[in-house]
């Protein structure tokens, strides 16, 4: 932990020395570790583009691993000026953004980049306006579709998943895996290493990607393949911070917000994926839910689709109206995208 720190803000100085000549530095904040792919090809990258099309006018100093705030914090840092720019997941705050975790429900898509452009398109639309309305979002996506990964018990049937304590990312997540039988417990992804190495859980969810990214295959001896659910996530920034920009700045901040850098986001997950996915077969049992038994697993998925949708129409939110918006979209960008 002392080396990742370490290289974090050994890369937050490098950048901020380079920013330095900027008329404008903007502080991005994330919760991925400083070697991570998403901090070369989301934010180094986004940052390198801002700074060249700007012509220098505005630097971008990245904070990878949590040093500019706790992962469940995000959100917040970037409304309260903590950050003036931070990526994290919706539902790290539970119930703030209801409609956007619609695109958290299973088998909805196959790939991040097809999420991460359905959610994008859903953005656009207008229809999440009010979620969002106390900061200023550059583009929103999703990872590649969340496994199963355990100890202890291979899950191979549902009756093998019924009361394991099972690291779920947000509530929707955790909605889910109660009607799936096991006992879901809240906890950010960077939390969850620890967690497995002490038993304090029996598994988690995450795509492939993490599996690698937070080095959990280390800690891991059976995996299995569902395709359970994927994260929304926001890349957004401080409103008083884009109000202050130029007429010139904002419009290199809008060039570099919207679908092509969620897609840029989406289809990086479903590149690390592969890796992942290759380590877990190589370090632990590999299984995938088939047959009769998929049945079952997709049943229980429907009903927890079905809950969350009730449960937002109950609160006199569009769910339905919302989740059948989301389907066209993922049709149109299966099409666009492939």
């Amino acid at each position: 932990m002392r080396n990742v720190l370490m290289g974090a803000l050994a890369l937050g100085v490098v950048s901020a020395t380079a920013a330095q000549a900027a008329d404008v530095n903007l502080r991005y904040a994330h919760f991925m570790g400083a070697e991570s792919w998403q901090q070369q090809k989301i934010f180094k990258d986004w940052a390198d583009a801002v700074a060249a099309e700007s012509d220098g006018a505005i630097g971008v100093t990245v904070y990878p691993a949590q040093t500019l705030g706790k992962a469940p914090a995000g959100y917040d840092n970037a409304k309260n000026g903590i950050a003036d720019i931070a990526w994290t997941v919706q539902g790290y705050t539970a119930n703030r953004f209801p409609l956007s975790q619609i695109v958290e429900l299973p088998g909805l898509f196959e790939t991040g980049a097809v999420g991460s452009c359905a959610f994008q398109k859903l953005y656009d639309s207008g229809a999440l306006d009010a979620e969002y309305e106390d900061t200023h979002v550059l583009f929103v996506h999703t990872h590649s579709p969340g496994h199963l990964h355990t100890n202890g018990v291979e899950v191979k049937t549902l009756d093998d998943l019924k009361g394991l304590k099972i690291r779920r990312p947000t509530t929707v997540v955790g909605n889910l895996l109660t009607e799936l039988g096991a006992e879901p417990v809240g906890m950010p992804a960077p939390a969850t290493y620890e967690a497995m190495q002490r038993g304090t859980i029996d598994g988690y969810m995450l795509p492939w990607e993490s599996v690698k990214s937070f080095r959990v295959f280390e800690v891991t001896e059976h995996h299995t393949e569902f395709g359970f659910y994927a994260l929304a996530f926001v890349s957004t920034m401080n409103k008083a911070k884009y109000e202050s920009l130029s007429p010139e700045e904002k419009k290199v901040i809008d060039d570099n917000s919207g679908m092509k850098w969620s897609v840029i986001a989406g289809a990086g997950y479903d590149e690390a994926d592969k890796e992942g996915l290759e380590l877990a077969k190589e370090t632990g049992t590999f299984t995938t839910i088939e047959g009769a038994e998929r049945e079952k697993w997709q049943q229980a998925a429907q009903r927890a689709t079905d809950a969350y949708i009730a449960e937002l129409e109950g609160q006199g939110l569009p769910g339905q109206a919302t989740y059948d918006a989301v389907k066209g979209y993922v049709t149109e960008c299966e099409a666009e995208l492939n």
